[in-house]
């Protein structure tokens, strides 16, 4: 699966998510050795994610 990365890795203070891709830290270090199943899991989430950063 191809990385959510947009290269801006402007952090939320609150959430702890990155503002452009929704990925926590560890989502993005972690994500080249994730298995296939992991790395569907954190993309499914990241819309939501992004709409809650959004709505603030």
């Amino acid at each position: 699966m191809k990385s959510p990365c947009v290269e801006v890795c402007a952090f939320d203070g609150r959430t702890g998510w990155r503002r452009a891709c929704g990925r926590t830290k560890d989502e993005c270090r972690g994500w080249k050795k994730a298995q296939p199943h992991q790395q569907q899991r954190i993309a499914k989430e990241l819309p939501r994610r992004l709409e809650k950063l959004g709505k603030r």
